[in-house]
């Protein structure tokens, strides 16, 4: 047998050690990458005299925090059950639409679909539209805001006698804004029982 000119290479079999050593390599990579952070880049340099104007910060939609919503609990608090954001009608801030309804032990209380914005100049938001209102008896699922429409399933009841724990009609819904009003579509054919 002739033997080989290179000698044996070290690390033809792996120890703990080696997994110690690679370890401790990536944990001091990731700690050093934290501490050293780029400066910022810039694509071009504004030349002297020049004035630029910067984009406008991104706007926090608003928060359903301390929003006193237009539905009446007696002495039980009211719950934001769900709540999504978006540009509902184009003006560039966005609109927090808030799925609510009394804090209930027992039962399935209404929900209740409110719109919230904020006036440029104002930092608390205000409701603006009632899109689903709780004296209709409407349990909201399904929700969510996309491209500026408001989509939800509405679950209710056909007649007084159907019981609130049982909704025996399903309905989809969408709203949009038309420039003045939010306006309800609801696909043909679309209520089931």
């Amino acid at each position: 047998m002739q033997q080989s000119a290179v000698p044996e290479l070290a690390h033809t079999e792996t120890r703990p050690i080696h997994w110690v050593a690679t370890a401790t390599a990536v944990a001091g990579v990731v700690a050093l990458s934290s501490v050293v952070q780029p400066g910022s880049a810039t694509a071009a340099q504004a030349a002297t005299g020049t004035r630029t104007e910067s984009a406008p910060a991104a706007l926090a939609p608003p928060s359903t925090t301390g929003v006193a919503f237009p539905l009446q609990c007696g002495p039980v608090k009211v719950v934001v059950a769900k709540k999504a954001t978006g540009d509902l009608d184009g003006d560039g801030r966005p609109e927090t639409v808030a799925v609510v309804h009394c804090d209930s032990a027992m039962g399935t209380p209404p929900d209740a679909v409110y719109v919230l914005t904020r006036s440029p100049d104002s930092t608390t938001p205000r409701v603006v539209a009632t899109l689903v209102d709780p004296k209709d008896r409407l349990t909201v699922t399904d929700f969510s805001v996309r491209s500026g429409t408001v989509g939800a399933t509405l679950l209710g009841y056909s007649s007084d006698a159907v019981p609130n724990c049982c909704p025996d009609v399903r309905t989809p819904a969408k709203w949009h804004w038309n420039g003045s009003a939010f306006i309800r579509s609801t696909p043909t054919a679309a209520h089931s029982v």
